[in-house]
């Protein structure tokens, strides 16, 4: 675990409301013509009513009545079989493997260092007992290494981030920025546990500022070797998972310094990457040069052996620079295919995308977990009900679908957002294709951003939900919480991640309006800078019929025109303040109006790769189940906006109104088959574990009461 701060902006929340851009004291006012023609087109509207008006009426008064619909049958292997896809034998395989060990299960309470052993056998028994290889797959196949991420976080989330160190980060440096040498060199040890690595990016006082890190690598040509070197605290390397007790070996980022021929003044070359051996391969003392500190008890992953390096002028061969964006010869002299330090620096970085792909994905698989045992619980616990009848489920009450259908939902719409992003994360690694590189750049940064907080405040949520009960630590939550909460910062800061998708979102802008093309994920914004803002249409903004509100094409359209006049405004915006406050005083002051935008387009991606899966998926009834749970997702989404969409006139008073009582009726529809739903997900008990989520819930309360000792 390598972890990003950052000093920017707090983030607002990605399921919050988005913030209403409108009011902003310098936002452009609508001019006296525009406003005196839309109150013309109000009144018409009033005194010529359209056709769909009586019938609208009487579909507000159907949903009020509707409660007493059948209920939806939902083929439940044909859906889980869809989401599961092609690699559920072998996440099948995982957690046969773990419920065979029990001596591998991790306890309930469970000491800091002991825990760190046992997450180090369980990662050997995982790769030499069980035969699953990792690091193969991350290099062959990505969807199949993600698939085994997310089976091996669902036995304990610090295993599977210990597992991403060694083959995501350490790994992963090795074969995508190193050269064939490099591969031929650390493959075998780093894929059977021989090589123990860690990734030491992060600095005491650097995180996302990549390009500020301290450390330095001066090339000395007289030993043809390089010296690295912390020049302060300041430079230490921190929270560097498998430093503190396992790793050997570390790829330590660090400003290449070349001397210049016949004066003692050395030359910044950028950041490189470079392997650093930190302890003996054979007797694992710490080498000559290098301290090694432990960063010592965390919130959550304790499991994980975070430690703090420093560099004592350690010299390492030549060879050990990470070489594939820049070379240095034996007598010194510098190659690289790129010409400048900063498209070097670009090209390194995107290379270690798959970090972000890999959380957004776990995130999803942590929200699965979390939900499955909230709902199953929901479902089970029964509290009050009419006079004199048997109490009612929890779930009956509205409020308690409020809390968790919606989310519910979220989850879903994450799955297949995120099953999006592997394929086109495994379609980058084998085209190269520049284009579709800077897409994946941008959507994993946004996905990665906006899964994690949604996911963190879920969990929230769902030990609420699930009342004292959830607040035992046996029913999952609190462990689920704190381990997951840093998925928020490492891997780079929610924050700092939407500003670069906001970034990507103006820079595609402008070069629109140069005659450019958008890249493949902004597609949709190529049409919408001349539809998406012109003045809302004053007929459909009044419909408010079942039929409209949950076709695809209405909460396509709504969902992208909240984007596009959040781009175009924040272009506004920026280009005003630009001129007192110059650009960063400029994207400062707009910066919340900046999150909000990042936020929105990712809402939009996510509802599109939805309607797409939907679209794909072979099994009618589970296609009728999914277009269920992605109107929930995507009314919900418009209503809790409902103030943005209200101030442009984009929806009528009454539509909004049909809006909230439809998204009410969906929580409910979608209640009926929540139990379906996260069987689907198809999660043993081995990974929800918690008593109160048992897939056979009738166990639960036994369970749980021998648990305390009756």
């Amino acid at each position: 675990m390598s972890s990003s701060s950052s000093s920017s902006a707090i983030i607002p929340s990605s399921n919050s409301n988005l913030k209403n851009y409108t009011d902003y004291d310098d936002e452009q006012e609508e001019s006296e013509s525009e406003s005196t023609a839309r109150r013309i087109r109000r009144l018409s509207l009033h005194l010529n009513p359209s056709p769909d008006h009586h019938h609208r009426q009487s579909q507000i008064l159907h949903l009020e009545s509707c409660s007493g619909r059948a209920k939806m049958d939902v083929n439940l292997d044909q859906l889980s079989s869809y989401l599961r896809g092609k690699h559920r034998d072998l996440q099948q395989r995982i957690f046969e493997y773990f419920e065979s060990r029990p001596d591998l299960q991790t306890p309930i309470e469970i000491l800091k260092d002991d825990y760190r052993e046992l997450c180090m056998r369980q990662l050997v028994g995982l790769v030499r007992e069980a035969g699953i290889r990792p690091f193969r797959s991350a290099i062959q196949d990505p969807s199949k290494y993600f698939a085994i991420t997310e089976a091996v976080g669902g036995i304990d989330i610090s295993l599977g981030i210990k597992l991403g160190v060694q083959y995501s980060l350490w790994g992963g440096s090795v074969i995508n920025l190193g050269t064939k040498k490099h591969k031929d060199k650390y493959f075998e040890g780093i894929d059977n546990l021989e090589y123990l690595g860690c990734f030491a990016m992060t600095e005491l006082h650097h995180g996302s500022n990549v390009q500020g890190i301290q450390t330095v690598a001066t090339f000395d040509p007289i030993t043809d070797e390089f010296v690295i070197t912390t020049p302060n605290d300041g430079a230490i390397k921190w929270w560097i998972g498998n430093a503190a007790v396992h790793g050997k070996l570390a790829t330590v980022f660090a400003k290449l310094m070349l001397p210049t021929h016949d004066t003692k003044v050395v030359t910044d070359m950028g950041v490189h990457a470079f392997i650093v051996p930190i302890r003996d391969l054979k007797t694992h003392k710490t080498l000559p040069g290098v301290e090694i500190n432990d960063c010592g008890h965390k919130v959550g992953l304790n499991g994980v052996d975070n430690g703090a390096l420093r560099f004592r002028d350690v010299r390492i061969p030549r060879d050990n620079l990470l070489n594939r964006f820049g070379d240095v010869s034996r007598d010194g002299t510098y190659t690289s295919s790129l010409p400048t330090v900063n498209k070097r620096f670009a090209a390194t970085l995107g290379e270690l995308v798959g970090g972000r792909v890999g959380l957004a994905y776990s995130s999803v698989g942590v929200l699965k977990i979390a939900a499955t045992i909230a709902i199953r619980y929901s479902l089970l616990r029964q509290q009050f009900g009419p006079p004199k009848k048997p109490e009612i489920s929890i779930l009956d009450y509205q409020s308690q679908q409020h809390k968790l259908m919606p989310m519910l939902a979220s989850t879903y719409a994450f799955h297949f957002a995120a099953v999006n992003l592997v394929a086109k994360y495994a379609e980058m690694k084998k085209s190269r294709d520049e284009q579709l590189t800077a897409d994946v750049h941008a959507l994993s940064a946004g996905l990665k951003a906006y899964v994690t907080s949604y996911t963190a405040k879920s969990l929230s949520v769902c030990r609420e939900a699930c009342g004292g009960h959830g607040y035992a630590a046996v029913n999952r939550f609190g462990s689920l919480r704190n381990d997951h909460d840093i998925f928020q910062t490492f891997e780079g800061d929610n924050t700092v991640l939407l500003q670069q998708v906001a970034g990507d979102l103006l820079k595609q802008y402008q070069e629109k309006f140069r005659g450019g093309t958008f890249a493949v994920t902004w597609n949709y914004l190529r049409e919408s800078m001349n539809t998406y803002l012109s003045q809302p249409n004053p007929v459909t903004a009044r419909w408010e019929g079942e039929d409209h509100l949950r076709d695809p094409k209405f909460q396509l359209d709504a969902f992208r025109y909240r984007t596009s006049r959040l781009l175009q405004s924040a272009a506004v915006r920026l280009r005003k303040h630009t001129k007192t406050l110059g650009s960063f005083g400029a994207w400062n002051r707009c910066l919340n109006h900046l999150l909000t935008l990042a936020e929105s387009h990712i809402e939009t991606v996510i509802l599109e790769n939805f309607i797409e899966a939907i679209k794909s998926c072979p099994d009618a009834s589970s296609r009728a189940a999914l277009k269920l749970v992605c109107d929930l997702y995507a009314l919900n989404r418009i209503w809790n906006d409902i103030g943005t969409y209200r101030n442009v006139d984009y929806v009528a008073p009454n539509k909004a109104k049909a809006i909230h009582k439809l998204a009410e009726y969906l929580s409910f529809q979608v209640k009926n088959i929540a139990r379906e739903l996260v069987d689907a997900f198809d999660l043993p008990d081995i990974v929800t574990r918690a008593p109160i989520g048992k897939q056979s819930g009738g166990e639960a309360y036994a369970e749980y009461t021998q648990y305390v000792g009756f």
